[in-house]
């Protein structure tokens, strides 16, 4: 719970029409209104889970979590977790599922997933899909639903060679998929859009063949759950947006 005595800094709102205020406060009172939600959003790379999860998070009031979003961040802050996984990274091995866990716990703990969340990419593995199911029931909780986006191997090929990204939120855009309102800049922030290194053909190869060996098995986990659904992600940004809120607001509504 937030402190209601907390003194928050003020914002000039002057320059935001009153239209899009009312229409935020409305969205957050909806929120605090709705069930809690717990997801996942899986997918090979390029599938469109960076664009998709902040979205649904912004609709949904809930937290947005990305593995390597979360293993950066760790790293910066020079966390005891943060300086385990530096090492790991340094000596060029993978960061342990243990670990993982152990810092997707830390985030999930947070004030801004109180509501919820939807996972980016995660698990990525069956030992992280049963830990992260061990974690939530301690918790009282569990996993709602988890999502799959279905894209063949030549579009997300396409969609990896031109994709840039917003280093600080994990935004994704894409030249003809999912253009930025102005070229190479960022939609909210206006900062200046990356391309990440591993975003080329020879190494997409690779993080292909990794997901299809241990990744894609982690669908199979979830479907003998009855928690999986599959959608189509080979279409417009909000055409996948509307199709993934319809089967939310669906699975909810008797809750």
């Amino acid at each position: 719970m937030e402190d209601p005595k907390r003194q928050w800094p003020l914002m000039d709102l002057s320059r935001i029409p009153t239209s899009a205020l009312v229409t935020e406060v409305e969205r957050r009172l909806r929120c605090t209104r709705a069930p809690e939600k717990r997801l996942a959003l899986i997918g090979p790379p390029g599938a469109g889970k960076g664009t998709q999860a902040p979205k649904l998070a912004k609709e949904y009031c809930i937290c947005r979590l990305a593995t390597g979003d979360m293993l950066r961040a760790a790293v910066s802050e020079h966390s005891p977790l943060g300086e385990k996984a530096r090492r790991a990274m340094e000596l060029g091995e993978l960061v342990s599922d243990d670990l993982v866990i152990d810092i997707l716990k830390q985030n999930l703990q947070q004030p801004k997933c109180r509501r919820g969340f939807v996972l980016d990419g995660f698990p990525r593995t069956i030992k992280q899909a049963e830990k992260l199911d061990e974690y939530l029931h301690q918790t009282g909780t569990k996993l709602d639903g988890a999502i799959e986006l279905k894209v063949d191997k030549p579009t997300v090929l396409e969609r990896i060679s031109g994709r840039l990204i917003h280093r600080k939120s994990g935004r994704a855009y894409h030249p003809k998929f999912h253009p930025p309102i102005k070229a190479g800049r960022d939609d909210i922030t206006g900062e200046q859009l990356i391309k990440r290194n591993d975003d080329n053909p020879d190494v997409f190869g690779k993080r292909y063949e990794t997901y299809m060996k241990k990744t894609a098995p982690v669908a199979e986990f979830y479907k003998n759950q009855n928690k999986l659904i599959q959608i189509n992600g080979d279409r417009p940004v909000n055409s996948v947006f509307k199709e993934l809120c319809s089967y939310i607001n669906g699975k909810f509504k008797s809750k």
